[in-house]
């Protein structure tokens, strides 16, 4: 047996509860990893919530890192005892979870378990964003919503590393400093950010606008662009943007739309590999650092939930079982 957070039904974090449950057996081609950590991230609250529908009863959790305990029958790559990592595993509130071997990353050495957990999606994520969705060259200049969550915190570092100039948003002077702290070249507030981006760029806008708020900066984020400027919607932290006419896109200046997910970037094993070493290294050697901003046991996942959710946190959330 082992302890999961488990959801009975659909509605807010007071669903999520402590239970006991049977541990997991690996099948063919699985891992039974030890939970040492657990990253959350708000496709979990939009699974409890019901925004994005799942089968009741519920584990949320697709982050985590950990040991291998067991593996299952034509597993070759990992043995008992190593270190992985995962982004795309299922109910990982828990003391175990199951990983398909070809969805585990290998944690290299100088990398604590909380930084494991804290990078895969997030670090993942990332990377796709500034290489795929929109491919950011020296000399772009990006406007980065959320400049101190997670995501945020860990595009500054990269984007500035390409030789991006990079204006983020923040809501408050705590995250204004965070983002300063990790190379952000201006903080702005929300209000007027479209107009105040104008003033920055001479008039001209954004070559990309990385916006995982969603509703209420979908419009703003828009009207910052260049002409032929990109606009990423990565996310929705302020619910979902209500349909709208791709007219806007003509007026706005003949601009992108893009609404990316993860699982369409790591398509393949070396697709996998090529961003999770690239983000794991940098981890390792110290150019890329991550801020763990809470921590929570895990029976407190509801209180997790509640806190990422009116943006009470910055940098990584993470639950330690």
């Amino acid at each position: 047996m082992m302890h999961a957070i488990v959801a009975r039904q659909a509605g807010g974090p007071e669903v999520l509860e402590l239970t006991e449950v049977e541990r997991p057996v690996p099948g063919p081609g699985q891992l039974l990893v030890k939970v040492s950590a657990v990253g959350v991230n708000f496709i979990d609250t939009y699974k409890r919530s019901g925004v994005y529908k799942v089968p009741y009863p519920f584990t949320p959790g697709s982050e985590a890192a950990g040991t291998v305990a067991e593996v299952g029958e034509g597993v070759t790559g990992f043995s008992p005892g190593d270190r992985v990592a995962t982004a795309e595993g299922v109910n990982s509130y828990a003391g175990y979870a199951l990983v398909d071997e070809a969805k585990a990353l290998p944690v290299p050495p100088g990398v604590d378990d909380f930084t494991a957990a804290a990078l895969p999606l997030q670090g993942i994520t990332a990377h796709y964003l500034i290489n795929s969705s929109f491919r950011v060259e020296p000399g772009h200049t990006v406007l980065l919503h959320a400049g101190a969550g997670g995501v945020g915190l860990l595009l500054i570092q990269l984007l500035k590393a390409k030789g991006a100039r990079v204006i983020t948003t923040v809501s408050t002077d705590e995250k204004e400093q965070l983002a300063r702290d990790a190379g952000a070249d201006h903080v702005l507030r929300y209000a007027d950010f479209s107009a105040k981006v104008r003033e920055l760029t001479d008039g001209t806008g954004a070559d990309v606008v990385y916006d995982g708020v969603g509703k209420d900066t979908f419009d703003d984020s828009l009207a910052a662009l260049r002409i032929r400027g990109t606009l990423v919607l990565f996310g929705a932290a302020s619910g979902p943007v209500p349909p709208f006419d791709p007219q806007r896109l003509n007026a706005g200046g003949s601009l992108y739309l893009t609404r990316p997910t993860i699982n369409h970037f790591l398509l393949n094993p070396q697709e996998r590999r090529w961003r999770s070493d690239e983000i794991f290294a940098a981890a390792a050697n110290g150019t890329l650092k991550v801020r763990i901003g809470a921590r929570y046991d895990l029976a407190e996942a509801a209180q997790a939930h509640t806190d990422l959710e009116q943006r009470r946190t910055t940098g990584k959330v993470i639950l330690v079982p």
